[in-house]
């Protein structure tokens, strides 16, 4: 279902309640540049390192497509499993992974609070972002804590930059981008005012440091298109 969400006055913060779910697959293709190439390499990278026997997890595994893609490339022993607040995202997952008939677990969970085990790899996929500030690093900690030894953690986020002048510019260049997808200038500012001060961005640099601060050995960026990167961070 295509997108519609914002060309109407917004009432509410933005949510991922069953308007949102409906047309989430699409949302996300329209409004993050790269977002198919950026999870496929997610995906390879997941699987590269995803060890026998083990757990894999997705934090916000909305309506679970990275998870299916995994799950029809992987060749390893490993279990998927996606946790989700959202009901309403969780009812499309199942939906697909009842069609697809696909060996993917979801379940409704508070990722800060989630019982992670035997994790190898960790998903995060725009979602960090919707984590207040100082839950941000807590969560960060506990996924650390949560990894095998070896293990990846493979994030992507919305970033700012400290540049101000150059924050702006990036910023023009992506709703120039949401244009070209269809979106009006009406729908980008309706979605603007409804993710105010729900999506708190961090520059690469914050983002580096906590992952750094929780004892990840490394942390890189693997892939970067203006203000949207995916970074992968080992244990």
């Amino acid at each position: 279902m295509k997108d519609k969400i914002f060309d109407k006055k917004i009432k509410k913060s933005f949510e991922f309640d069953d308007d949102v779910a409906s047309v989430f697959d699409d949302m996300l293709s329209r409004s993050v540049p790269f977002y198919k190439e950026a999870q496929s390499l997610t995906k390879k990278m997941a699987i590269l390192y995803i060890q026998d026997g083990t757990n894999l997890y997705d934090l916000g595994s909305s309506t679970a497509t990275l998870l299916l893609d995994i799950e029809r490339d992987c060749k390893k022993d490993v279990k998927l499993i996606g946790i989700d607040n959202s009901k309403a995202m969780l009812k499309y997952a199942n939906k697909k992974i009842a069609l697809f008939n696909a060996d993917v677990e979801v379940y409704e969970g508070d990722i800060l609070e989630y019982d992670y085990k035997n994790a190898s790899v960790i998903l995060s996929n725009y979602t960090l972002q919707f984590i207040r500030p100082i839950q941000r690093e807590k969560l960060i900690q506990k996924i650390y804590n949560s990894l095998n030894e070896n293990g990846a953690f493979i994030f992507s986020e919305k970033v700012i930059v400290e540049d101000k002048v150059l924050n702006k510019e990036l910023i023009d260049i992506y709703y120039e981008f949401k244009k070209d997808q269809g979106y009006s200038e009406y729908e980008i500012m309706q979605k603007r005012e409804a993710l105010e001060n729900v999506l708190i961005p961090y520059t690469v640099e914050e983002n580096t440091k906590i992952i750094k601060e929780a004892g990840f050995k490394s942390c890189e960026v693997v892939f970067r298109w203006a203000n949207f990167v995916t970074f992968i961070a080992k244990k």
